[in-house]
C-alpha cells in the first residue's frame, strides 16, 4: 500500500470519497506548500548570508529552485499519471505556465500597492503591511494556485492516463 492510499485510508467518510475525488489536487497543494516552504527557506538562507546586500538576487534563486522541485515532485507525483507531450515540450510549457502564474499570482499586491495606493505615506505602515500581506500572500496564492492548477492541466499534462503504470499480463 503506497503512502497516499494509507493515509487515504485513515480518513473517515463521507470525506474520504471526496479526498480520493479530488487526490490530484491535494497533491497540487501539497506540492504548492512544499515549494512555499522551499522557496522561504532558500530567500531566507541566502538573504541572511551570502546575499545580504542582494535580496532580489537571492529572491529570483529561491524562485528557481522551487520553481525546479516544483516540476519534478507535479509530473512525478501530483500529475503522475497524466502527460501527452514530449519531455523538453512539457517542461517548457511547465516553466512558461509557472512564469505566467508570477505574473497572477503578483497581480493583487501590484493593484493594491499602486492602484489602491494602500502604502506609506497615504495610509499607516501597520495598513500597508496588512494590505500587503492580504493581497499578497493570501489573494495573490488563490489566483496564482487556480491558474496554474488550471494550465498544467490544460496545458503542460493534458492527458490523463497517459502515464498510468499498467502491470505486466494484467491488459
Amino acid at each position: 500500500m503506497s503512502v497516499v492510499e494509507s493515509v487515504l485510508a485513515q480518513i473517515p467518510q463521507p470525506y474520504r470519497a471526496v479526498a480520493i475525488r479530488h487526490r490530484e489536487l491535494l497533491k497540487f497543494a501539497m506540492v504548492g506548500g512544499t515549494t512555499w516552504i522551499i522557496d522561504t527557506a532558500v530567500f531566507l538562507l541566502l538573504k541572511n548570508t551570502v546575499l545580504v546586500e542582494k535580496p532580489l538576487t537571492a529572491k529570483i534563486i529561491a524562485v528557481l529552485v522551487a520553481t525546479i522541485a516544483s516540476y519534478v515532485l507535479n509530473r512525478e507525483w501530483s500529475f503522475r499519471t497524466r502527460g501527452g507531450r514530449e519531455r523538453a515540450h512539457e517542461a517548457t510549457l511547465f516553466f512558461l505556465v509557472s512564469g505566467i502564474g508570477v505574473a497572477v499570482y503578483t497581480a493583487p499586491l501590484a493593484v493594491s500597492r499602486y492602484v489602491l495606493h494602500l502604502s506609506v505615506p497615504d495610509v499607516s505602515l501597520f495598513s500597508q503591511e496588512v494590505a500587503d500581506f492580504v493581497s499578497g500572500q493570501i489573494l495573490g496564492v488563490l489566483l496564482g494556485m487556480a491558474f496554474r492548477w488550471w494550465a498544467f492541466r490544460r496545458f503542460v499534462f493534458p492527458d490523463e492516463d497517459a502515464r498510468r503504470q499498467v502491470p505486466a499480463g494484467a491488459e
